[in-house]
């Protein structure tokens, strides 16, 4: 199976829901995204029983749309802790159901004394384990550059902490799993139509279970409106693209770049960040206008994805505008010391966003609440959020 496909559920079992009652789980979630599956493998995992239930016939959401990037050591304060409790649980998840995760880090590059000052902060808070920092020589060469071709490269960092899956196969490759198991059941193509303690209502029945948990991302407005204009939740689209790569570009690392910097709380959260913006917003405010995060991984067929900008909205429109394309790729082909890139592929990312915070986490019913990751980061938290759920310490945000 190609990596630039999403592939199919792996079971005619999972994908169809008997009519009528079709038995108690004592988990019952609603959606197959990262943060919903996380949840049916950590509680698979504890030995209870899950249904997962799903409007698609296969993930097609912001699970799969993305970058691949659990971006821990990015994250600062509450969100760091959660974050570092999310890579064991990624990586004991992608032993159990054989997909693709790598302990490859992500390289920062450093294209001038500011960006190397902020490199340089966030090494001396977090220490050198952490925050590798790199020569200029040594970043050309982890980019895959030619000999002698770092002139532009001050420096970079290497934060080894962080991961990468496989955005096209880590969401379908654990629903394959929670279906195969024992007590688990992913029931595809079941739409539903209402939740209450108990019991969630569907376009194919009732599904009924002790615990429910509702990890639907933006589209929570779809089922709890009020809750989702409470929190203010809003949809970010995303322009993203998947090109050939480099002949010398071979790193499973993450990329990140200044604008990166601007947009991670570790690194936005340093002295030298205001200074960083306003260097940034002298010589590229047309990216900071499209709120871009400059950024690119490599997926395990060798080819790049490469993104993103921000657009924020209650209602996503269809709409892509070449300029931010174009404004994209140009920046990465710089970064990656080339002229052009090859396009393979393009397409709308999306996720959740709130100016309230990057969390929703709201207790619905009795034994009913919604979690929603607002920020972004749903594939670096959401085994940490996870296991926080079952352990009891997720507390409900305001």
């Amino acid at each position: 199976m190609s990596s630039s496909t999403v592939p199919a559920p792996a079971t005619a079992a999972s994908r169809t829901h008997p009519t009528g009652d079709p038995g108690r789980s004592d988990v019952v979630i609603v959606g197959a995204g990262i943060i919903g599956l996380a949840h049916a493998f950590e509680a698979l995992s504890s030995g209870l029983s899950v249904t997962v239930v799903e409007r698609d016939r296969q993930p097609v959401g912001a699970s799969v749309r993305n970058f691949g990037h659990c971006c821990i050591s990015a994250q600062d304060g509450e969100l760091l802790a959660v974050a570092q409790r999310s890579r064991p649980g990624w990586l004991r998840a992608a032993k159990a159901a054989g997909i693709w995760a790598e302990e490859a880090g992500t390289l920062v590059v450093a294209r001038s004394a500011t960006e190397a000052a902020v490199l340089e902060e966030l090494r001396a808070e977090r220490g050198g384990d952490e925050v590798e920092l790199r020569t200029a020589a040594q970043t050309a060469a982890l980019l895959g550059r030619a000999d002698g071709a770092d002139g532009d490269l001050v420096g970079g960092a290497l934060l080894p902490a962080d991961l990468r899956v496989n955005p096209r196969e880590a969401a379908p490759g654990l629903a394959r799993w929670v279906a195969g198991q024992p007590g688990g059941r992913v029931l595809w193509g079941t739409a539903v139509t209402g939740v209450e303690s108990g019991t969630v209502h569907t376009t194919r029945g009732p599904v009924h279970g002790d615990r429910i948990l509702v990890c639907v991302g933006h589209d929570l407005d779809y089922l709890f409106p009020d809750v989702a204009e409470d929190h203010e939740v809003q949809r970010c689209r995303l322009t993203m693209a998947r090109a050939e790569a480099p002949a010398g570009f071979r790193t499973d690392s993450a990329v990140l770049t200044a604008t990166s910097m601007l947009r991670y709380e570790a690194f936005a959260g340093r002295p030298s960040a205001a200074r960083l913006r306003e260097e940034v917003l002298g010589h590229s405010a047309d990216l900071l206008e499209i709120g871009a995060n400059v950024m690119l991984t490599r997926l395990p067929d060798g080819t790049v994805l490469l993104g993103d900008s921000h657009h924020y909205d209650a209602t996503t429109p269809p709409f892509v505008e070449e300029r931010t394309h174009e404004l994209l790729t140009a920046e990465i082909a710089r970064v990656l010391g080339v002229e052009r890139l090859r396009i393979l592929e393009r397409w709308q990312g999306v996720y959740a966003s709130s100016p309230r915070g990057p969390l929703l986490v709201r207790d619905l019913a009795p034994g009913v609440r919604a979690v929603t990751v607002t920020s972004g980061v749903g594939m670096t938290l959401s085994f940490g959020l996870a296991a926080a759920t079952f352990d009891g310490t997720l507390a409900a945000t305001a």
